[in-house]
């Protein structure tokens, strides 16, 4: 890997976590909560599309995946995302490598892969609930009884099936408007 490809890594990762942040503050009314999994890959989806044009070396998605989990970690969402990361953004990697990086079907695929960091996130909500409400005290009995409803155990492979799914949706979205826009402007 050159100095261009850990440039394209850090532009994109911070592209792709302001998007996450902006869509991780509609969480803080409960029903957007568990619709995270659908908001973060449908609309992470673009720039991550984008982001696969640049990628033509082992090791760029991983180490994006695993730049996710640590941003995760360090504004508090706890060590799951990027044990998760770790994993899924190597399967994500080998995938789009099989297509040598530049399958547009398993750059979709990739993509649904990669987005299953979002789903990490509820873990400690699911199986730690209350260690993770211990630190959430702040937000309100009244959030945490309705978030509490809205999420419960049998919930989990649910968002991770959101996010795989709207993984793809996000890579298609992407990839149409990468052909429809990016194209006509020389970027991708």
């Amino acid at each position: 890997m050159k100095g261009k490809d850990l440039i394209n890594i850090g532009i994109f990762s911070a592209i792709y976590f302001v998007i996450v942040f902006i869509i991780a503050m509609l969480g803080m009314i409960p029903i957007f909560l568990p619709l995270l999994s659908v908001l973060v890959p449908i609309f992470g989806g673009i720039p991550f599309m984008l982001f696969l044009t640049k990628v033509k070396k082992f090791g760029m998605i991983w180490i994006m995946s695993i730049i996710m989990g640590i941003l995760m970690l360090l504004t508090g969402m706890s060590w799951p995302p990027l044990a998760v990361s770790v994993f899924t953004g190597l399967i994500a990697e080998l995938i789009y490598k099989s297509g040598n990086y530049q399958s547009a079907a398993k750059a979709v695929i990739t993509n649904g892969v990669f987005s299953l960091w979002v789903a990490a996130n509820y873990l400690p909500l699911f199986f730690a609930a209350e260690k993770y409400w211990e630190s959430r005290q702040n937000y309100g009995q009244d959030y945490i009884d309705t978030v509490t409803k809205l999420m419960p155990t049998w919930m989990c492979p649910v968002t991770f099936i959101a996010a795989f799914v709207c993984g793809i949706i996000g890579g298609l979205l992407g990839r149409r408007l990468m052909k429809k826009h990016f194209e006509k402007a020389g970027i991708a």
